[in-house]
Parts: structure tokens; C-alpha cells; sequence
């Protein structure tokens, strides 16, 4: 047998060098700007991520020094590539291997939304109305 280690020991987030090739997609995947793979692959076919002002394919190779504009739900980034994911770690891993360029404006104008925007839950008191509110209701039209 082999004296060598097998690839299911190695850590989950191993670097990749600059040479190795990885798609644009699965790097999104990785530092967690999308919750899935297919959605930042669907993210480049919409046209919501962007390179040097162009339109970028999912399979594009990514490289150290590129900058990305990408549009999620939530937020508008720039981010420059300062390392390679080769799969999906922890967010405190994943920040390390990009930069977050994205003007103040922007991070400003995403704090001073309502929280109810970014999770996708409803506010409180909001919505269907309780049985109260709709005895109150029958009364008053009734």
C-alpha cells in the first residue's frame, strides 16, 4: 500500500495555487456570496456578475488580482480575489481569500433597510390578521 495520505484526509479547505484552474461559479459557492452553486451559476447567466465591465460566463477560470461586480438579492459587491477556494468552509475562512471593495454608499444604504429585506421573514404585527383583529374587523362592518 501506499505511504502516502489519502485526499479524504486532507483538510476541506485546501489553497489552491495560481496555475490550478476554478470556475467563477463554484468560487462564489465557496466564499459564501451565494447559498448554492446553481444559484451563482444562474447568477452569471442573468448577467449580475461582472468582470472589467463584462458579462461573465460560469465557467470562467478565476485568478488572484481579478475584481468582480456581483448583484445578489441583498447587496451589490465588489470584491478583488485575493485567494482560491477549492470547496466551501466557514465564513470566517472564506473572508480571507477576497477583498471587499464595495463603496461606503452601498454598505450605508444596505444597513438602513429594514432587516425584514435581508432575511426574507416578515415583520411582526404584519400580514395575515389574527383571530382578533379579524372579530374586530367583522364588528366594524357588520
Amino acid at each position: 500500500m501506499d505511504e502516502g495520505y489519502s485526499l479524504r484526509f486532507l483538510p476541506n479547505f485546501i489553497k489552491m495555487s495560481d496555475k490550478e484552474k476554478l470556475r467563477l461559479d463554484k468560487y462564489l459557492w465557496a466564499i459564501r456570496l451565494f447559498k448554492t452553486r446553481s444559484l451563482a451559476a444562474d447568477a452569471c447567466l442573468g448577467n449580475k456578475v461582472k468582470c472589467k465591465g463584462i458579462n461573465v460566463k460560469a465557467a470562467k477560470p478565476v485568478s488572484i488580482g481579478e475584481q468582480y461586480e456581483i448583484k445578489t438579492e441583498a447587496k451589490k459587491w465588489l470584491i478583488e480575489v485575493s485567494g482560491l477556494l477549492h470547496t466551501r468552509v466557514q465564513y470566517s475562512e472564506a473572508i480571507k481569500n477576497y477583498i471587499d471593495l464595495t463603496p461606503e454608499e452601498e454598505k450605508d444604504k444596505i444597513q438602513n433597510t429594514a432587516f425584514v429585506f435581508q432575511t426574507g421573514k416578515r415583520q411582526s404585527k404584519q400580514g395575515r390578521p389574527t383571530k382578533k383583529q379579524k372579530r374586530d374587523l367583522d364588528e366594524f362592518t357588520n
